[in-house]
Protein backbone atom coordinates (compact mmCIF):
# COMPACT_ATOMS: atom_id res chain seq x y z
CA UNK A 1 0.00 0.00 0.00
CA UNK A 2 1.57 3.28 -0.71
CA UNK A 3 1.82 6.18 1.47
CA UNK A 4 -1.13 8.27 -1.12
CA UNK A 5 -3.73 5.53 -0.42
CA UNK A 6 -2.97 4.80 3.17
CA UNK A 7 -3.54 8.72 3.45
CA UNK A 8 -6.77 7.99 1.58
CA UNK A 9 -7.94 5.23 3.26
CA UNK A 10 -7.16 6.87 6.70
CA UNK A 11 -9.13 10.20 5.63
CA UNK A 12 -12.20 7.93 4.49
CA UNK A 13 -12.28 5.66 8.07
CA UNK A 14 -12.22 9.47 9.83
CA UNK A 15 -15.33 10.55 7.65
CA UNK A 16 -16.81 7.15 8.37
CA UNK A 17 -16.91 7.36 11.99
CA UNK A 18 -17.88 11.16 12.18
CA UNK A 19 -20.87 9.90 10.05
CA UNK A 20 -22.06 6.91 12.68
CA UNK A 21 -21.07 10.20 15.53
CA UNK A 22 -23.39 12.23 13.56
CA UNK A 23 -26.43 9.72 14.03
CA UNK A 24 -25.65 8.58 17.13
CA UNK A 25 -25.81 12.10 18.36
CA UNK A 26 -29.08 13.05 16.11
CA UNK A 27 -30.54 9.46 17.75
CA UNK A 28 -30.90 11.21 21.65
CA UNK A 29 -31.16 14.88 20.45
CA UNK A 30 -34.17 16.03 22.17
CA UNK A 31 -37.15 16.41 19.70
CA UNK A 32 -40.44 18.47 21.24
CA UNK A 33 -44.05 18.53 21.01
CA UNK A 34 -46.21 20.92 22.72
CA UNK A 35 -49.61 19.85 24.70
CA UNK A 36 -52.48 21.99 25.45
CA UNK A 37 -54.18 21.05 28.33
CA UNK A 38 -57.88 22.52 29.28
CA UNK A 39 -59.11 22.11 32.52
CA UNK A 40 -62.02 24.12 32.52
CA UNK A 41 -64.30 22.16 29.99
CA UNK A 42 -65.94 18.69 30.57
CA UNK A 43 -68.92 16.75 29.23
CA UNK A 44 -71.83 15.02 31.55
CA UNK A 45 -73.72 11.49 30.34
CA UNK A 46 -76.79 13.66 28.21
CA UNK A 47 -73.50 15.10 26.44
CA UNK A 48 -73.99 18.88 27.44
CA UNK A 49 -70.63 20.97 28.28
CA UNK A 50 -70.06 21.13 32.03
CA UNK A 51 -67.96 24.69 32.17
CA UNK A 52 -65.64 24.77 35.39
CA UNK A 53 -63.37 27.10 37.32
CA UNK A 54 -60.12 28.80 35.01
CA UNK A 55 -56.67 28.66 36.25
CA UNK A 56 -55.75 25.13 36.26
CA UNK A 57 -54.48 24.85 32.08
CA UNK A 58 -51.25 24.49 31.68
CA UNK A 59 -49.03 23.88 28.04
CA UNK A 60 -46.85 20.85 28.37
CA UNK A 61 -43.25 20.56 26.42
CA UNK A 62 -42.80 16.67 25.73
CA UNK A 63 -39.55 15.25 25.07
CA UNK A 64 -39.86 12.89 22.67
CA UNK A 65 -36.76 11.97 21.17
CA UNK A 66 -34.66 10.22 23.65
CA UNK A 67 -37.32 7.22 23.53
CA UNK A 68 -39.83 7.15 21.25
CA UNK A 69 -42.22 4.96 24.09
CA UNK A 70 -41.41 6.93 27.22
CA UNK A 71 -41.80 10.56 26.05
CA UNK A 72 -40.68 13.11 29.12
CA UNK A 73 -42.57 16.31 30.01
CA UNK A 74 -39.83 18.85 30.21
CA UNK A 75 -41.70 21.69 31.04
CA UNK A 76 -45.25 23.14 32.44
CA UNK A 77 -46.61 26.27 32.11
CA UNK A 78 -49.72 27.96 33.60
CA UNK A 79 -51.40 29.51 30.28
CA UNK A 80 -54.96 29.19 28.62
CA UNK A 81 -56.00 26.80 26.75
CA UNK A 82 -59.15 25.73 25.33
CA UNK A 83 -60.75 22.79 23.54
CA UNK A 84 -62.90 25.06 21.45
CA UNK A 85 -61.19 24.94 18.17
CA UNK A 86 -59.10 22.64 15.78
CA UNK A 87 -56.10 20.90 17.83
CA UNK A 88 -53.38 23.05 16.08
CA UNK A 89 -53.50 26.56 18.07
CA UNK A 90 -49.89 25.52 18.55
CA UNK A 91 -46.19 25.13 16.96
CA UNK A 92 -42.89 24.81 17.25
CA UNK A 93 -41.00 26.90 14.42
CA UNK A 94 -38.52 24.32 12.63
CA UNK A 95 -35.24 25.16 14.54
CA UNK A 96 -37.17 24.22 17.42
CA UNK A 97 -35.99 27.52 19.36
CA UNK A 98 -39.45 28.89 19.77
CA UNK A 99 -43.09 27.59 20.33
CA UNK A 100 -46.26 29.73 19.26
CA UNK A 101 -49.52 29.49 21.24
CA UNK A 102 -53.12 30.58 20.23
CA UNK A 103 -55.63 30.86 22.86
CA UNK A 104 -58.96 31.25 21.57
CA UNK A 105 -61.50 31.58 24.60
CA UNK A 106 -61.37 33.57 27.66
CA UNK A 107 -63.22 32.55 30.75
CA UNK A 108 -65.89 34.59 31.93
CA UNK A 109 -68.16 34.77 34.76
CA UNK A 110 -72.08 34.15 33.57
CA UNK A 111 -74.28 34.35 37.03
CA UNK A 112 -73.46 31.60 38.95
CA UNK A 113 -71.09 29.79 36.75
CA UNK A 114 -69.24 30.31 33.70
CA UNK A 115 -68.96 30.48 30.05
CA UNK A 116 -66.25 31.19 27.33
CA UNK A 117 -65.56 34.43 25.27
CA UNK A 118 -63.33 35.38 22.00
CA UNK A 119 -59.91 35.83 23.42
CA UNK A 120 -56.85 37.24 21.90
CA UNK A 121 -53.72 35.97 22.91
CA UNK A 122 -50.68 34.85 21.50
CA UNK A 123 -48.08 33.48 24.05
CA UNK A 124 -44.40 32.83 22.96
CA UNK A 125 -42.43 30.36 24.46
CA UNK A 126 -38.31 30.36 24.60
CA UNK A 127 -37.65 26.70 24.34
CA UNK A 128 -33.79 27.12 24.63
CA UNK A 129 -34.32 27.83 27.74
CA UNK A 130 -34.06 25.32 30.94
CA UNK A 131 -36.69 25.00 31.81
CA UNK A 132 -38.43 26.34 28.69
CA UNK A 133 -40.41 29.69 29.68
CA UNK A 134 -42.97 32.63 28.18
CA UNK A 135 -41.33 35.31 26.97
CA UNK A 136 -44.00 37.67 25.80
CA UNK A 137 -48.34 37.76 25.15
CA UNK A 138 -49.16 39.58 21.59
CA UNK A 139 -52.29 40.47 20.77
CA UNK A 140 -53.71 39.08 17.50
CA UNK A 141 -57.40 39.00 16.46
CA UNK A 142 -60.50 37.89 17.94
CA UNK A 143 -60.20 33.18 19.23
CA UNK A 144 -57.32 32.65 16.92
CA UNK A 145 -57.48 29.20 16.30
CA UNK A 146 -55.33 27.18 14.10
CA UNK A 147 -52.12 28.60 13.47
CA UNK A 148 -48.77 27.31 11.35
CA UNK A 149 -45.48 28.44 10.87
CA UNK A 150 -43.42 28.13 7.47
CA UNK A 151 -40.31 26.01 6.84
CA UNK A 152 -38.00 28.72 6.98
CA UNK A 153 -39.07 30.07 10.18
CA UNK A 154 -39.71 33.59 10.02
CA UNK A 155 -43.97 33.87 9.25
CA UNK A 156 -46.71 32.85 10.98
CA UNK A 157 -50.49 32.60 10.16
CA UNK A 158 -53.32 32.57 12.31
CA UNK A 159 -56.83 31.65 11.32
CA UNK A 160 -59.06 34.52 13.66
CA UNK A 161 -62.46 32.61 14.24
CA UNK A 162 -64.46 35.30 15.68
CA UNK A 163 -62.60 38.18 13.30
CA UNK A 164 -63.09 36.28 9.99
CA UNK A 165 -59.37 36.71 9.20
CA UNK A 166 -56.02 35.91 9.75
CA UNK A 167 -53.13 37.39 11.33
CA UNK A 168 -49.71 37.43 9.85
CA UNK A 169 -47.15 37.38 12.21
CA UNK A 170 -43.22 37.91 11.76
CA UNK A 171 -41.02 36.01 13.42
CA UNK A 172 -37.42 37.86 14.42
CA UNK A 173 -35.23 35.47 16.86
CA UNK A 174 -37.74 35.40 20.07
CA UNK A 175 -39.25 38.42 18.46
CA UNK A 176 -42.58 37.89 17.22
CA UNK A 177 -44.74 40.88 15.70
CA UNK A 178 -48.20 41.28 14.06
CA UNK A 179 -47.59 43.10 10.36
CA UNK A 180 -50.88 42.84 9.19
CA UNK A 181 -54.36 41.03 9.23
CA UNK A 182 -56.13 39.39 5.93
CA UNK A 183 -60.12 39.58 5.71
CA UNK A 184 -61.26 36.70 4.83
CA UNK A 185 -65.16 37.01 4.60
CA UNK A 186 -66.24 34.14 7.12
CA UNK A 187 -65.23 32.27 9.28
CA UNK A 188 -61.76 30.28 9.13
CA UNK A 189 -60.45 27.16 11.47
CA UNK A 190 -56.83 26.78 10.60
CA UNK A 191 -54.63 27.62 8.05
CA UNK A 192 -51.60 26.04 6.85
CA UNK A 193 -48.66 26.77 4.33
CA UNK A 194 -47.18 25.28 1.33
CA UNK A 195 -43.90 23.77 1.83
CA UNK A 196 -42.21 25.86 -0.31
CA UNK A 197 -43.55 28.90 1.90
CA UNK A 198 -45.20 30.86 -1.20
CA UNK A 199 -48.98 29.77 -0.72
CA UNK A 200 -51.44 29.08 2.21
CA UNK A 201 -54.72 27.41 3.26
CA UNK A 202 -56.78 28.56 5.20
CA UNK A 203 -60.03 25.91 5.76
CA UNK A 204 -63.61 27.73 5.84
CA UNK A 205 -65.39 25.55 8.77
CA UNK A 206 -69.35 26.70 8.14
CA UNK A 207 -68.64 27.71 4.59
CA UNK A 208 -67.52 23.95 3.15
CA UNK A 209 -64.48 25.13 1.43
CA UNK A 210 -60.72 25.97 1.79
CA UNK A 211 -59.62 29.33 0.59
CA UNK A 212 -56.10 29.71 -1.19
CA UNK A 213 -53.37 32.55 -0.36
CA UNK A 214 -51.04 34.19 -1.83
CA UNK A 215 -47.82 34.93 0.12
CA UNK A 216 -44.67 37.07 -0.88
CA UNK A 217 -42.56 38.30 1.90
CA UNK A 218 -44.83 39.10 5.12
CA UNK A 219 -47.15 40.23 2.19
CA UNK A 220 -50.56 37.70 2.33
CA UNK A 221 -52.86 38.10 -0.45
CA UNK A 222 -56.39 36.31 -0.32
CA UNK A 223 -57.27 36.28 -4.40
CA UNK A 224 -61.34 35.12 -3.24
CA UNK A 225 -60.40 31.71 -4.75
CA UNK A 226 -62.23 28.77 -2.59
CA UNK A 227 -62.34 25.48 -3.71
CA UNK A 228 -65.49 23.14 -2.34
CA UNK A 229 -64.78 20.37 0.31
CA UNK A 230 -66.79 17.99 2.38
CA UNK A 231 -68.62 19.20 5.08
CA UNK A 232 -67.27 21.91 7.75
CA UNK A 233 -63.99 21.45 6.87
CA UNK A 234 -62.05 21.92 10.48
CA UNK A 235 -58.40 20.88 9.75
CA UNK A 236 -56.04 20.79 6.60
CA UNK A 237 -52.52 19.93 5.88
CA UNK A 238 -49.89 19.26 2.95
CA UNK A 239 -47.75 17.04 2.02
CA UNK A 240 -44.14 17.27 2.31
CA UNK A 241 -43.43 17.50 -1.58
CA UNK A 242 -46.21 20.26 -1.88
CA UNK A 243 -48.37 18.65 -4.39
CA UNK A 244 -51.43 17.58 -2.47
CA UNK A 245 -54.00 19.49 0.38
CA UNK A 246 -56.22 17.25 2.46
CA UNK A 247 -58.54 18.63 4.63
CA UNK A 248 -59.88 16.75 7.54
CA UNK A 249 -64.37 17.82 7.09
CA UNK A 250 -65.37 17.03 10.46
CA UNK A 251 -69.59 16.57 8.96
CA UNK A 252 -71.39 18.17 12.08
CA UNK A 253 -70.00 21.53 13.64
CA UNK A 254 -67.49 20.23 15.83
CA UNK A 255 -69.58 17.25 17.18
CA UNK A 256 -70.54 13.90 16.40
CA UNK A 257 -73.65 12.59 14.54
CA UNK A 258 -73.39 9.20 13.73
CA UNK A 259 -73.09 9.85 9.64
CA UNK A 260 -69.88 9.11 8.11
CA UNK A 261 -67.71 11.82 7.37
CA UNK A 262 -64.72 12.67 4.54
CA UNK A 263 -61.16 13.65 3.67
CA UNK A 264 -61.05 15.83 0.57
CA UNK A 265 -58.20 15.42 -1.54
CA UNK A 266 -57.10 19.03 -3.76
CA UNK A 267 -54.74 19.01 -6.36
CA UNK A 268 -52.41 22.13 -5.52
CA UNK A 269 -49.77 21.41 -8.30
CA UNK A 270 -52.62 21.82 -10.87
CA UNK A 271 -53.87 24.94 -12.54
CA UNK A 272 -55.37 25.80 -11.19
CA UNK A 273 -55.59 23.77 -7.54
CA UNK A 274 -58.74 21.28 -7.40
CA UNK A 275 -60.70 19.05 -5.48
CA UNK A 276 -59.75 15.32 -7.41
CA UNK A 277 -61.15 12.80 -4.15
CA UNK A 278 -63.13 12.60 -1.18
CA UNK A 279 -61.98 9.31 1.36
CA UNK A 280 -65.02 8.18 3.56
CA UNK A 281 -64.03 8.31 6.87
CA UNK A 282 -65.70 7.31 10.33
CA UNK A 283 -67.37 10.30 11.64
CA UNK A 284 -66.02 13.52 12.81
CA UNK A 285 -61.91 13.77 11.87
CA UNK A 286 -60.46 16.49 13.99
CA UNK A 287 -57.06 16.14 14.57
CA UNK A 288 -55.08 15.25 11.49
CA UNK A 289 -51.36 15.27 10.27
CA UNK A 290 -49.31 14.20 7.21
CA UNK A 291 -46.49 12.27 8.17
CA UNK A 292 -43.11 13.57 7.84
CA UNK A 293 -42.71 10.82 4.71
CA UNK A 294 -45.10 12.28 2.94
CA UNK A 295 -46.37 7.83 2.50
CA UNK A 296 -49.17 8.14 5.51
CA UNK A 297 -51.65 10.55 7.51
CA UNK A 298 -53.47 10.22 10.20
CA UNK A 299 -57.03 11.70 11.22
CA UNK A 300 -58.40 11.24 14.42
CA UNK A 301 -61.90 10.25 14.69
CA UNK A 302 -64.20 11.52 17.62
CA UNK A 303 -66.98 8.45 17.07
CA UNK A 304 -69.48 10.53 19.48
CA UNK A 305 -67.18 10.35 22.84
CA UNK A 306 -68.26 13.26 24.58
CA UNK A 307 -71.80 12.86 22.92
CA UNK A 308 -75.08 12.18 25.07
CA UNK A 309 -74.79 8.36 26.18
CA UNK A 310 -77.38 7.18 25.10
CA UNK A 311 -77.25 8.35 21.69
CA UNK A 312 -76.81 5.36 19.02
CA UNK A 313 -73.68 6.89 17.67
CA UNK A 314 -72.04 7.20 21.41
CA UNK A 315 -68.87 4.95 21.65
CA UNK A 316 -66.51 5.48 24.55
CA UNK A 317 -63.48 5.28 22.86
CA UNK A 318 -62.04 6.96 19.38
CA UNK A 319 -60.28 6.28 16.31
CA UNK A 320 -57.33 6.70 13.70
CA UNK A 321 -57.80 6.42 10.55
CA UNK A 322 -54.96 5.55 8.91
CA UNK A 323 -54.39 7.05 4.94
CA UNK A 324 -51.97 6.10 2.37
CA UNK A 325 -50.80 8.40 0.16
CA UNK A 326 -49.82 6.98 -3.37
CA UNK A 327 -48.77 9.97 -5.76
CA UNK A 328 -52.17 11.63 -5.49
CA UNK A 329 -54.55 8.67 -4.91
CA UNK A 330 -54.90 8.84 -1.14
CA UNK A 331 -56.77 5.77 0.09
CA UNK A 332 -57.81 4.77 3.72
CA UNK A 333 -56.19 1.55 5.26
CA UNK A 334 -56.97 1.54 8.85
CA UNK A 335 -59.24 1.92 11.75
CA UNK A 336 -57.62 2.08 14.91
CA UNK A 337 -59.12 2.55 18.57
CA UNK A 338 -57.33 4.60 21.13
CA UNK A 339 -59.23 6.23 23.98
CA UNK A 340 -61.68 8.77 24.88
CA UNK A 341 -62.36 12.14 22.40
CA UNK A 342 -58.73 11.74 20.95
CA UNK A 343 -57.82 15.38 19.82
CA UNK A 344 -54.41 16.25 18.75
CA UNK A 345 -51.93 14.36 16.77
CA UNK A 346 -48.24 14.38 16.12
CA UNK A 347 -45.81 12.14 13.84
CA UNK A 348 -42.03 12.11 15.56
CA UNK A 349 -39.64 13.15 12.71
CA UNK A 350 -39.03 9.97 11.44
CA UNK A 351 -42.13 9.02 10.73
CA UNK A 352 -42.17 5.61 12.98
CA UNK A 353 -44.76 6.95 15.68
CA UNK A 354 -47.74 8.77 16.03
CA UNK A 355 -49.26 10.22 19.13
CA UNK A 356 -52.20 10.46 20.06
CA UNK A 357 -53.93 12.73 22.74
CA UNK A 358 -57.08 11.26 24.29
CA UNK A 359 -58.63 14.05 26.47
CA UNK A 360 -61.06 11.99 28.28
CA UNK A 361 -58.14 9.73 29.69
CA UNK A 362 -55.49 12.49 30.30
CA UNK A 363 -53.23 10.28 28.26
CA UNK A 364 -50.83 10.18 25.23
CA UNK A 365 -51.11 6.66 22.96
CA UNK A 366 -48.32 5.68 21.64
CA UNK A 367 -48.91 4.17 18.43
CA UNK A 368 -46.51 2.63 15.71
CA UNK A 369 -46.40 2.77 12.28
CA UNK A 370 -45.25 -1.28 10.63
CA UNK A 371 -45.42 -1.35 6.60
CA UNK A 372 -48.44 0.25 6.16
CA UNK A 373 -50.44 -0.71 9.68
CA UNK A 374 -50.35 1.00 12.87
CA UNK A 375 -50.15 -0.10 16.11
CA UNK A 376 -50.55 -0.25 19.75
CA UNK A 377 -47.51 -0.32 21.35
CA UNK A 378 -49.51 -0.46 24.99
CA UNK A 379 -47.78 2.53 26.42
CA UNK A 380 -49.32 5.76 27.31
CA UNK A 381 -48.19 8.48 28.87
CA UNK A 382 -50.13 9.61 32.03
CA UNK A 383 -50.64 13.70 31.60
CA UNK A 384 -51.77 15.72 34.46
CA UNK A 385 -54.72 17.05 32.28
CA UNK A 386 -56.90 17.27 29.81
CA UNK A 387 -55.37 17.05 26.21
CA UNK A 388 -56.79 19.38 23.89
CA UNK A 389 -54.11 20.07 20.99
CA UNK A 390 -51.13 18.39 20.07
CA UNK A 391 -48.31 19.87 17.83
CA UNK A 392 -44.96 19.60 17.03
CA UNK A 393 -42.50 21.54 14.94
CA UNK A 394 -43.01 23.07 11.22
CA UNK A 395 -41.57 20.80 9.10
Amino acid sequence: MTIESASLRASFCAAILLFVSLLNGCAGARELMLVGNDEKVNWNDAGAAVNGLAGKDEVLVVDIGGDRLAPKIVARLPLMNTIFGPPTNLQITPDGKLALVANSMDWVADGTGWKPSPDNKLYVIDLTTDPPKLIDTVQVGKQPSGLSINRSGDLALIANRADNSISVMKIAGTKVTLVDTVAMGEQVAHVVFTPDGKRALAVKFPGNKVAMLEVNGDKVTYNKQDLPVGLWPYNVDVTPDGKLALTADNGFAGSADGNVDTISVIDIESNPPRVIDKVIVDEAPEGFAISPTGKFAAAALLRGNNSDKKAFFYRPNGAIALLKIDGKNVSRVQYIDVRGLPEGVVWSDDGQYLYVGNFMTSDISILKLEGERLVDTGKRLALPGHPASMRGRAR
